[in-house]
């Protein structure tokens, strides 16, 4: 989905085909099939945007197999879909029963990540539509905080930067690539991401802000995104994702509620803000454990939750986090960047008696967050477009 900012600039909407994960070429032309397209048809839309998370094994085709590529690209398409941002924090096994800390490695203290990474910029520059020139790839943010040798991870990240102009100047393409802030990360928050980033100052390297991560580490929106601004770090895209919020953590019917969101799969990072600071557990069962995280204050769980549709009371969302994000990112006089992506991942996460037990009701859910986001966007004066 395109919107017109009112400054003229074009503005993408996608989301994230991580919530229906496919590890080879093969099962990502299936997913545009089986679950993109009729999301698309849902929004009564020409033409839908979608972030593609690529593993290992299908980026690796696309890139060494140009006619596969061109394969996919018709695909995209002939389906009306479109594709200017790839997901690129997964490496592979998102789809397993048990992801947790696997989804932080390789880092990017590992070779493999580099290159991983350069051969997701190369498939971008064959998949974006003839009248775009800038991609993006959003990545994880270094490593997981007990990663060694950190130096290496920011010498990873200038050879990037080298190998993104090699690109631009080859293709006429430019890709930009994203820190993804996360609890319990080397870079936790968007301030940790100034450091590393102004230190590397390259124009192609940024920060992808990720709502329900900047909502789980209790950051303020409009505080976060002037100091990337003011540090001239570009914000190169926006996950539109809320986190699970718990009011009064102390009581034992909120614990009761939470537990039901304690799943095996995903890691669920949970933080409470302090007199003395942010405290927080790995995991939510963790924190649901004793007293392992003070209680007197609100509890923020990194769990992402469908936008349309907070939990039931006594818990809610951090969809006003969203909310005072975005209009800071796009309602301004310019945007802080183009590219925003729907990022739920967690549906088949969700307690039982609110997962979709279909593809056509996840399909509903689907279109249902993209139509909330929609709606935000024109509320703050974009225009959608054809």
């Amino acid at each position: 989905m395109r919107f017109r900012h009112p400054d003229g600039t074009t503005v993408h909407l996608a989301y994230c085909t991580n919530v229906h994960p496919a590890e080879t070429f093969d099962g990502v032309l299936a997913q545009l099939r089986d679950h993109c397209e009729p999301v698309r048809r849902r929004l009564g839309r020409d033409r839908l945007g979608i972030g593609l998370w690529l593993a290992r094994d299908a980026a690796r085709t696309l890139a060494a197999d140009p006619s596969a590529l061109r394969t996919l690209r018709d695909e995209l398409d002939r389906r009306g879909l479109e594709v200017v941002t790839l997901n690129g924090f997964p490496y592979e096994g998102f789809g397993a029963d048990e992801v947790k800390y696997r989804v932080y490695r390789p880092d990017w203290t590992d070779p493999e990540r580099l290159e991983y990474t350069t051969a997701l910029a190369r498939v971008l520059t064959g998949l974006l539509p003839d009248d775009v020139t800038e991609g993006s790839v959003s990545t994880l943010p270094l490593a997981w905080r007990t990663a060694p040798g950190p130096h290496r991870a920011l010498d990873a990240l200038r050879v990037l930067g080298e190998r993104l102009d090699a690109l631009a100047e080859l293709t006429g393409r430019s890709v930009r690539v994203g820190l993804e802030p996360e609890p319990g990360c080397v870079v936790e928050t968007t301030g940790d991401a100034l450091a590393p980033l102004t230190a590397i100052g390259h124009r192609r390297i940024g920060v992808c802000v990720d709502t329900c991560h900047l909502a789980t580490s209790f950051e303020d929106p409009r505080r976060a995104l002037d100091a990337l601004t003011e540090a001239r770090v570009p914000v190169v895209k926006a996950q539109l994702s809320a986190a699970l919020h718990a009011g009064q953590p102390h009581l034992p019917q909120v614990r009761r509620a939470l537990a039901a969101f304690a799943e095996p799969r995903f890691l669920h990072q949970t933080r409470t803000l302090t007199a003395a600071g942010l405290r927080g557990t790995d995991d939510l069962h963790e924190a649901l454990t004793g007293d392992a995280l003070p209680d007197a204050a609100p509890w923020r769980a990194h769990f992402h939750v469908p936008l349309h549709a907070a939990p039931a009371p006594p818990l809610t969302s951090t969809l006003p986090v969203l909310k005072a994000a975005l209009a800071r990112l796009v309602g301004g006089p310019r945007p802080l960047t183009r590219h925003l992506e729907v990022e739920t991942y967690t549906w088949q996460a969700l307690p039982p008696e609110l997962r979709p037990r279909t593809r056509d009701r996840l399909a509903d859910g689907i279109a249902a967050e993209l139509t909330l986001a929609r709606d935000l966007l024109t509320d703050l004066g974009l225009k959608e477009l054809p």
